[in-house]
């Protein structure tokens, strides 16, 4: 195989790597560490929109206990913010890092929202009445 398919090939088998086959306590772990590197310093350990450089922002970070998520609150949604940004803010695309990091990261985040309590059950449907 040429070097430039054999190049193909792996470029093509990490785009469509996708999400986590499951999310467990060492893919949050990994999630909490990636975002205590490169995320805390805008948006707090906790999440809450109050690191260090978050007075120096305009817009300030989110904060991610309370605010809507603008691009959507899926693990997708978070993913594709962590991998492209967010035009008109100060939230960068995080594309250097690695698709798993971001996977990791977009897992912790949401886990932030809950606030480490677990995602509230869907409400139940009313039956139909006959």
């Amino acid at each position: 195989m040429s070097r430039i398919a054999l190049l193909c090939a792996f470029v093509s088998a990490a785009a469509l790597a996708g999400p986590p086959a499951k999310v467990d306590q060492a893919l949050l772990d990994k999630g909490k560490s990636a975002f205590s590197v490169n995320c805390a310093a805008c948006h707090g350990e906790k999440g809450d929109g109050t690191g260090p450089a978050a007075a120096a922002l305009n817009p300030k970070p989110r904060n991610f206990t309370t605010e809507p998520f603008k691009q959507g609150d899926s693990p997708d949604a978070v993913f594709k913010t962590l991998s492209t940004g967010v035009t008109g803010t100060p939230m960068v695309a995080f594309a250097h890092l690695p698709e798993d990091d971001r996977w990791a990261l977009a897992h912790w985040v949401l886990e932030l929202r809950k606030g480490g309590k677990p995602a509230p059950a869907a409400a139940e449907k009313p039956k139909a009445k006959k």
